[in-house]
């Protein structure tokens, strides 16, 4: 678990959790033993593509080839060799913390918005 006053926890699971970072702005992911930063842009497509596995092929296809999902992130050193429990854990990690992200965008808009009258 990362330690830095610049980090702050937006949300873990018994797996993982997501630091955003708003020194460098950027998210932190700690998932399957190591941690990797990713640009907001970057974290936002991340998420794109672990929604985009196919969790019902990879239970109903027989092959061994099925049983795992190799994910490469775009700029990033980390490689993610997932198993069909890691994908699930790793969509609720990312779907918590994009829900977190919302949800912050929506307390700043209400606290900062400018008042009209």
């Amino acid at each position: 678990m990362p330690t830095s006053p610049n980090l702050q926890e937006l949300f873990r699971t018994a797996y993982g959790a997501v630091y955003q970072c708003n020194r460098y702005n950027c998210y932190f992911v700690e998932f399957a033993g190591g941690i990797s930063p990713f640009k907001v842009k970057d974290f936002l497509v991340l998420k794109q593509h672990v929604d985009a596995i196919n969790v019902e092929k990879m239970v109903e296809d027989p092959s061994r080839a099925s049983d795992v999902h190799v994910l490469m992130p775009y700029r990033s050193e980390r490689c993610f060799v997932l198993t069909l429990a890691d994908v699930l854990h790793f969509q609720e990690l990312l779907q918590g913390a994009r829900a977190m992200m919302a949800l912050n965008s929506i307390l700043y808009e209400c606290l900062y918005a400018p008042l009209v009258y």
